[in-house]
């Protein structure tokens, strides 16, 4: 008989657990492999998903063709400008983002270029898509802007010239025409109903090297503030968009459109794409087909969001709603009754969040529409009924406030005559800002020389004694509320004091 050592033993002891988990995993080898089938299955079918509603809309995605005539020559002398254009770095930057070829590159009015050859270069890579069976399609604006010729390219092959109905050039929609009937054509969706995570598809016109579609996750909603249009409420997605998808739809699983693809972000480490959300189009788009023209309606107040610093110096649990600095004179908002330091928290018994979604859900009606906002006042809500104004050319609805950040330091003076008359201030009241410490909070909260300040912490003030009183007093709450004017917009601005001591207010000799 053999003898077995312990560790033999040991060995041996383990054969019986060792058998007991291989007929294990051969058992349950079936139910491992079913479920990786099934798994595979879902993938496939999620692809095929994808695949069937690109095929079935496909038929109503156009492509845009425009010539443009793009100036060559040489830049014309201009005197430097004193001050330089904020603007221009991003007009340089979000130019490039468009979904159009970048030899084409938007240049702003005025650049001083003086056409010498006038030539014309197509625009091959836009699209588009039928909204109606007797052929009304939506585009960029961005897509047909100053084009001398449009054609619109089928997906059966058949082209069109079609008929400009309109442009908005601040929504960045167009609205074409074409003359066929029986069209296959999109459904619009309630593109409010997006959300985070929801699955889109994303389509354009054949071209290239192009995708004519790509799925992907709405990442973001209500993205504003780029530079891209003047009015802006993006959809952000992860779709792969390319050029040529500028004017093309993006759909909801449903096969219906929630947004139109516009532009491209693409950095190193982040690339997204953005749609207009399709309901912002349509008002767009109803509008240009029944009267030709946008006419936008206006309210009457500036505004900005509110921040935690502005909140807690007004009071305000939450840093929700949308503040107003100051109420136009004559305006729709003045009618109505809504008040400076106001806060509006609702329109149309929808919540508001910002003051750009504010701004864009004006934009989008009519003059003569009666709204009803929601207002906080004092601690009380209140409701107004307003009959909307129309906006002018130079009619503004928003502004922003600056960050604010923690140092303090300026000079102020008593208003004059004079200095009203210089800085276009005749009849208001208030002090005049005569300098600012470059390092300073106020520097950096966007007060400059020359800005009228109307209020300390929601009091008037009209010289310089009633200022430092006002100062004084704020100056124990360890904030102050400044009400201040420029030439370009009405805003609050909050200005923290370290642990509630006066600032340093030099006065002006």
């Amino acid at each position: 008989m053999q003898t077995l050592t312990s560790g033999q033993g040991k060995a041996i002891s383990r054969y019986p657990a060792i058998l007991a988990l291989l007929a294990l995993l051969f058992a349950a080898s079936p139910r491992v492999f079913a479920q990786h089938d099934s798994s595979v299955d879902t993938l496939r079918q999620i692809g095929r998903t994808f695949a069937k509603i690109a095929e079935k809309a496909s038929p109503a995605v156009v492509g845009i063709t425009a010539e443009k005539t793009i100036a060559r020559g040489r830049r014309a002398p201009q005197q430097r400008p004193l001050i330089p254009d904020p603007l221009d770095h991003a007009r340089d930057y979000y130019q490039d983002l468009f979904l159009y070829p970048q030899n084409l590159r938007w240049r702003p009015p005025n650049s001083g270029l003086l056409p010498l050859n006038p030539e014309p270069r197509q625009q091959p890579k836009g699209s588009g898509f039928i909204v109606s069976d007797d052929g009304y399609i939506l585009t960029n604006h961005h897509v047909v802007a100053e084009a001398k010729r449009i054609t619109v390219k089928l997906a059966d092959g058949r082209n069109f010239e079609p008929k400009l109905i309109g442009s908005d050039p601040e929504f960045d929609v167009a609205v074409l025409k074409i003359d066929a009937d029986n069209l296959a054509f999109l459904q619009l969706a309630d593109s409010d109903a997006l959300q985070p995570g929801d699955w889109v598809v994303a389509l354009s016109s054949p071209s290239d090297l192009n995708h004519p579609f790509s799925p992907g996750i709405v990442t973001a909603t209500n993205r504003g503030r780029l530079g891209i249009a003047d009015y802006e409420d993006f959809i952000q997605t992860d779709a792969a968009t390319t050029l040529g998808s500028g004017g093309g739809p993006l759909l909801n699983l449903d096969g219906k459109v929630v947004g139109m693809n516009t532009a491209i972000v693409d950095r190193p480490n982040v690339r997204v794409s953005l749609a207009i959300p399709i309901n912002m189009a349509k008002a767009v788009y109803e509008q240009l087909v029944e009267t030709g023209k946008i006419e936008r309606a206006f309210l009457g107040v500036e505004i900005q969001d509110i921040s935690r610093d502005i909140a807690d110096a007004m009071g305000l649990e939450e840093a929700n709603g949308v503040l107003v600095p100051e109420v136009v004179k004559g305006s729709a908002a003045e009618e109505a009754g809504i008040k400076n330091s106001d806060v509006i928290t609702e329109l149309n018994g929808k919540p508001l969040m910002s003051a750009n979604q504010l701004r864009n859900w004006i934009a989008l009606l009519r003059p003569g529409t009666k709204v009803q906002l929601a207002v906080l006042r004092d601690g009380k809500r209140h409701t107004f009924d307003v009959t909307l104004g129309s906006r002018s050319p130079a009619g503004q609805a928003a502004s922003q406030a600056p960050d604010i950040p923690p140092e303090l330091g300026f000079s102020v003076q008593n208003l004059t005559d004079e200095l009203a008359e210089d800085l276009g201030y005749q009849g208001q009241i208030g002090v005049v800002v005569t300098e600012v410490d470059v390092d300073s909070q106020a520097a950096r909260a966007g007060v400059a020389a020359g800005a009228l300040i109307q209020q300390v912490n929601r009091r008037l003030v009209s010289n310089t004694e009633e200022f430092n009183e006002q100062i004084a007093k704020a100056a124990k709450k360890g904030t102050i509320l400044l009400l201040l004017k420029d030439r370009h917009r009405t805003r609050l601005v909050v200005l923290r004091l370290r642990q509630g001591q006066a600032p340093e207010i030099r006065r002006a000799p």
